[in-house]
């Protein structure tokens, strides 16, 4: 796959999302959840098929910064302490294209695994 490199990268922090835009005029917002529960690490993905690790309690997760990884990815620092995985271009598209398919099976392990996209208790942020 060839993805083509955003032209833009904004984080909407009220609405808890990164807009891409392309120099074709097209932006598109993901919720920072999303990217959350599928980062490309291997804490969330593992090292192979059947590793992967279901992630829960994100609903709320912010980002603390994005940095570029050279010419070809981010990485996004999420507020809840998780900054690995490196989201390449190639793999921001294709959660851009399979993003409702990727929802809806995330939706359907969740309560497969009776857990919830809530964070359980309080939740204390540093500052």
């Amino acid at each position: 796959m060839t993805a083509p490199i955003p032209a833009n990268v904004h984080y909407h922090r009220k609405a808890r999302e990164l807009e891409l835009g392309y120099a074709d005029g097209q932006s598109y917002r993901l919720a920072i959840e999303y990217l959350r529960v599928f980062s490309p690490s291997a804490e969330v993905r593992g090292h192979g098929k059947g590793q992967e690790t279901l992630q829960t309690g994100k609903q709320f997760v912010g980002l603390k910064d994005i940095t570029p990884a050279g010419r070809y990815a981010l990485k996004l620092h999420f507020d809840d302490g998780h900054d690995s995985g490196l989201f390449s271009w190639d793999y921001l598209w294709w959660l851009i294209n399979h993003r409702e398919a990727n929802w809806a099976d995330y939706l359907q392990r969740l309560e497969a695994a009776g857990a919830s996209r809530e964070p359980l208790g309080i939740e204390i942020k540093q500052l």
